[in-house]
């Protein structure tokens, strides 16, 4: 079996307009590096179908799909927040998004592959159950487990959130399924400014000092992580994984590098091999400085496709 890696050209005619960190060239610049490394060519490479009305509504009321539909303009764009920006072709490329998370779910547990990562765009993991924010407007990642657990009939999936910036949306929509651990660290204080203290007990939040080093990003994630994991024993592992903590990011201040999310895969590849057969989907959320995003996900699907 082999590494997924789902995209579609569709994800890139998603705008937001000039000089927006969310930008189209994310992709293209770790699909170009990816060339260049040669890990293209071991990659089974799937391409996407939009996510359903049904299954979107596994995390979000008809009511919030209904008036994302309503606001989507017929050309310009218009804001839900003063960060997150729609237009022509913005729902098209969330629902790729929240179809590729569904779809990798479905191919890793009739194993198709061994395990998958999800290069797309808009990002998911500030969306609310009823809120977009945040550049995102589908969860993908709450999406994804809803799937496993509620059409697999999976008993416990993990969501592993390494984004610089902590998943509110995914801890509004998972918080307090005992079904679900979800362990997220994230720089604080930082947006979005919510739901760090508001925490189920299914929910691990690990905040992290701005400037704080890599290797003591290392040590406070593993210690607050991998006892949890190891006891909640997950049949499978999510992850959303965002890029932005690395030291070079314009929009956070952490120290990671490209090896240190080497390391936190290995440490969450540990955690499927002992419990989940090595079942690990990955899906990208935030990383936008441009090279440092492509080495990261490079060092991170290098893990993911060693795996057999």
């Amino acid at each position: 079996m082999t590494t997924g890696f789902f995209y579609h050209d569709d994800y890139g005619k998603h705008v937001m307009g000039p000089d927006h960190p969310e930008c189209p060239e994310r992709l293209s610049s770790i699909i170009s590096y990816l060339g260049q490394t040669g890990l293209d060519q071991v990659l089974d490479w799937v391409k996407p179908e939009e996510a359903t009305r049904d299954q979107l509504l596994l995390a979000h009321p008809e009511g919030y799909l209904h008036q994302l539909d309503l606001m989507q303009p017929t050309k310009g764009r218009v804001y839900t927040d003063p960060d997150t920006a729609m237009m022509p072709h913005t729902l098209r490329a969330a629902r790729l998004a929240a179809g590729a998370n569904i779809q990798a779910v479905d191919m890793v547990l009739s194993s198709q592959l061994t395990n998958a990562f999800i290069c797309a765009r808009p990002p998911g993991h500030h969306a609310e159950r009823s809120k977009s924010m945040g550049f995102c407007f589908y969860n993908n990642v709450a999406l994804a487990a809803k799937r496993a657990l509620n059409f697999h009939h999976l008993e416990r999936v993990a969501i592993v959130d390494f984004d610089v910036h902590q998943g509110n949306g995914t801890v509004d929509i998972v918080g307090g399924d005992e079904r679900i651990l979800m362990c997220s660290s994230f720089q604080h204080p930082f947006y979005p400014h919510s739901h760090v203290h508001r925490q189920a007990e299914n929910i691990v939040n690990t905040p992290i000092s701005a400037g704080e080093s890599a290797l003591g990003y290392r040590k406070i994630v593993e210690e607050a992580w991998l006892k949890r994991l190891q006891d909640f024993r997950p049949q499978m592992v999510l992850i959303s994984a965002g890029f932005d903590g690395h030291k070079l990011d314009p929009l956070a201040e952490l120290n990671l590098e490209a090896e240190d999310y080497r390391w936190l895969t290995e440490m969450l590849a540990s955690v499927a091999h002992d419990h989940a057969n090595d079942r690990i989907i990955s899906t990208l959320e935030g990383g936008y400085h441009l090279k440092a995003l492509a080495e990261s996900v490079n060092a991170h699907l290098d893990v993911l496709a060693r795996i057999h």
